[in-house]
Parts: structure tokens; C-alpha cells; sequence
């Protein structure tokens, strides 16, 4: 199944990238890659994850270190929403973004 990114799930990647490499480029570079590669595994088999109807409707997580992926599964398509660390507010991030104009 086609996988996709929103642009907040490109500039979440890119946030985490910039985070880990105040420390540690090469594995900023791993951990980024780790991730792109559990979003292709989510796309191969998408209703195997948690649904989580607290964050929206029709949106999946899965957790990958101390990061969640967020995804929204179509006939067509599985959509990146966000990557966030687990330990953000993440109601009060989903809530934001239904807010923000489009």
C-alpha cells in the first residue's frame, strides 16, 4: 500500500533529526532512517496497530523508541499524520492541529 507523509509528519521528522544531532549526527541520521523504515512496516499490514479514537477518527499508532507514529489507513493509502515522543501532550497536539487553518 502507498505510504505518505503530511507535512507536519516531515517536519516532525526534521525536528527529531535536528534534536539528536545536538549530540550525535550519525545517529540522528540511524534514528530518522529507523523510522521511515517502521513506516513502511506499518504500511505492509496497517490495521494490525492500536486505533486511537481519543486523537481522531481513523487514526493508528505505533511506538518506535520513546516516538510515536500516527497514521491514518485508506483503501488507497497510509498516511503519516505525526511523530511525536510519547511523553508530549498528545491530545492537546491533535486538538492544535484540528484547530489550525488549512
Amino acid at each position: 500500500m502507498p505510504l505518505l507523509f503530511t507535512p507536519l509528519a516531515e517536519q516532525d521528522l526534521e525536528s527529531i533529526a535536528k534534536y539528536i544531532a545536538a549530540d550525535n549526527v550519525p545517529r540522528a541520521l540511524s534514528f530518522v532512517r529507523e523510522l521511515r523504515q517502521q513506516c513502511q512496516r506499518i504500511a505492509l499490514n496497517p490495521a494490525g496497530y492500536r486505533m486511537r479514537p481519543e486523537l481522531g477518527e481513523g487514526i493508528r499508532s505505533c511506538a518506535h523508541g520513546h516516538y510515536v507514529i500516527f497514521f491514518e489507513a485508506l483503501a488507497d493509502a497510509v498516511t503519516v499524520v505525526r511523530i511525536l515522543h510519547g511523553a508530549r501532550d498528545l491530545p492537546e497536539l491533535f486538538q492544535a492541529d484540528d484547530d489550525a487553518p488549512r
